[in-house]
């Protein structure tokens, strides 16, 4: 996913990042316990920063795991974070755990990505949700952007459409700007082009009662003619030592309202 070429030298992609989060070179020293002439020789090259050093900039800058091994094989070290299949056996633990969790959360819907929206793991509640999404969306791997966003997806469905496409495009787009992936640029102007279905005008304003608006943009979709209405969280796991663990995140569908909760609940079995 990085996009960091390896001919290019770690001074100014650390100079790239530390623009990027408009911290200046002094700030940067004083956080990292280091000194401004320091940290511009780095930028510059006329220093050549040691792994420890770099591993310090780039937590305190907050680049993602998997482009901290990147700027380290730039500078000519050995990645530092592991980047673990998620069906590795060592990753047994990881997965009953997110197993555990998804199934618990049943019948509301719950899904885990990694960090290009491929869904990795998903329970009953998001299977509901799918019901009548075309087959070609459906075959592996399921993206979570095309599955929500393209015409023969969930868009047809979701009754405030335009608010929660634009809120979703927006959330790739701090991604983006974050991770620096050509992948996650790519996914995110395909869906972006997605035409807005017929009869989307006008789905602007989201249906339901107040109190289900009232604290975060809901997701309003329909089911069999009933308008469900959900919030939705995001969770990550803390302080990741691997690559693949870092870029997971689980999604989970809270009922906005009681009629979608008890909806919800005479479906389960």
């Amino acid at each position: 996913m990085t996009t960091v070429a390896l001919d290019t030298g770690v001074g100014p992609l650390l100079r790239s990042w530390r623009q990027q989060r408009r911290i200046s070179q002094l700030e940067l020293a004083l956080r990292a316990d280091s000194s401004a002439r320091h940290i511009s020789f780095i930028e510059t090259g006329r220093s050549r920063p040691s792994e420890e050093m770099i591993l310090r900039l780039a937590d305190h800058l907050d680049i993602p795991v998997r482009e901290r091994n990147a700027l380290l094989v730039v500078a000519g070290y050995a990645p530092h974070y592991a980047e673990t299949a998620l069906d590795d056996p060592a990753m047994g633990a990881l997965r009953d755990g997110m197993e555990q969790l998804l199934q618990g959360y049943d019948p509301y819907p719950a899904l885990v990505v990694d960090g290009t929206y491929t869904v990795v793991a998903a329970n009953q509640g998001i299977a509901m949700l799918l019901e009548g999404v075309s087959e070609h969306l459906l075959a592996p791997p399921l993206n979570a952007m095309r599955l929500t966003l393209h015409p023969q997806g969930l868009a047809p469905r979701i009754r405030n459409l335009r608010a929660w496409r634009a809120d979703l495009l927006a959330q790739m787009e701090r991604q983006i700007a974050l991770a620096r992936s050509a992948e996650l640029r790519e996914l995110y102007e395909e869906v972006a082009a997605y035409p807005v279905p017929d009869g989307a005008d006008g789905q602007d304003e989201p249906a339901g009662p107040p109190s289900a608006l009232s604290f975060a943009l809901p997701l309003v979709i329909e089911h069999h003619g009933r308008l469900l209405s959900f919030v939705s969280s995001i969770a990550t796991f803390n302080t990741p030592m691997d690559v693949t663990v870092a870029e997971l995140a689980i999604e989970t569908f809270l009922p906005a309202d009681q009629e979608t909760a008890s909806y919800l609940r005479s479906l389960a079995p």
